[in-house]
């Protein structure tokens, strides 16, 4: 495990993927159940017993172990006022997938710590993990001690350690492979996105957190979503980061602050904000 964190963050990283797997335990004991539950939020969006039981074993295990810290979900809200230490929460991150029984969704989780006085704060993702209980994945990472993937499957013959992962080293739209979740949201942005849609190597709509991923691990080399929230994005930020990549909005400003995200490979990523912005 030491080689997976630098020191500072050690004990965030064995707390965070801790809490993964109890996390993985709840939401995989609800994925395929004849009686879910499901609400609408008043954003329109659903959110299912799932979601809702996800989050408090999340919030219990992190309140007995980080009573110091705040934390800030999607389902049960935000206690971070003051705090120089954060945690970020999306129980579910995909619940339409859950719900309609596909295997793409995850578990997000993210420590965010803040520098700098009352006024001027600046807020950064330090640990993050993305758990993916259906098909068998997790990826997480350290503010420097790189990133890693793991393959959960008893079948799989690349399951064991985790495995280190980057971005590619494509450096042109052309040769390029994009991952999106599909075409609503994009506004003035979306002939931009289109003409990236138009001229990239492949396209494919895997959408959520599985692109972004994908973008990490160096499978993608562009994801792109145009309205996201910041626990949709947080654990993203800093394994991009990690893998040698970059994590931006779609203004181009780096971080899972804005209201919409964008990972690319780095090298990618100016070509790619003067055709969504040109």
């Amino acid at each position: 495990m030491t080689s997976l964190a630098s020191a500072k963050y050690q004990s965030d990283l064995e707390l965070i993927r801790k809490i993964g797997r109890a996390a993985d335990s709840v939401s995989m004991a609800r994925f395929l159940s004849l009686d879910l539950v499901i609400e609408t939020k008043p954003d329109a969006t659903p959110v299912t017993d799932a979601d809702k039981a996800t989050e408090k074993c999340i919030r219990e295990i992190l309140e007995a172990e980080r009573p110091e810290d705040g934390i800030l979900g999607e389902e049960f809200g935000a206690d971070i006022s003051g705090k120089k230490r954060y945690w970020v929460i999306d129980p579910i991150d995909g619940t339409k997938s859950f719900l309609r029984g596909l295997p793409v969704w995850s578990t997000l989780i993210a420590l965010v710590e803040v520098s700098g006085e009352s006024g001027n704060e600046k807020p950064e993702v330090v640990v993050g993990l993305v758990s993916s209980p259906a098909l068998a994945r997790t990826w997480f990472a350290t503010k420097g001690g790189g990133a890693f993937t793991t393959f959960d499957s008893d079948t799989n013959p690349h399951k064991g350690a985790p495995r280190k992962i980057s971005v590619s080293k494509v450096s042109e739209i052309k040769d390029a492979h994009l991952g999106y979740s599909d075409f609503v949201g994009f506004g003035e942005r979306l002939a931009g996105f289109q003409g990236i849609f138009n001229e990239a190597w492949r396209t494919r709509a895997v959408g959520d957190f599985w692109s972004h991923m994908l973008v990490a691990e160096g499978v993608m080399d562009i994801a792109i979503e145009p309205s996201l929230a910041l626990w949709d994005m947080a654990p993203l930020d800093i394994i991009l980061r990690e893998a040698g990549g970059t994590f931006s909005d779609l203004a181009g400003v780096d971080g899972p602050f804005g209201k919409s995200g964008m990972a690319t490979n780095g090298l990618l990523k100016d070509a790619v904000l003067k055709r969504l912005n040109g």
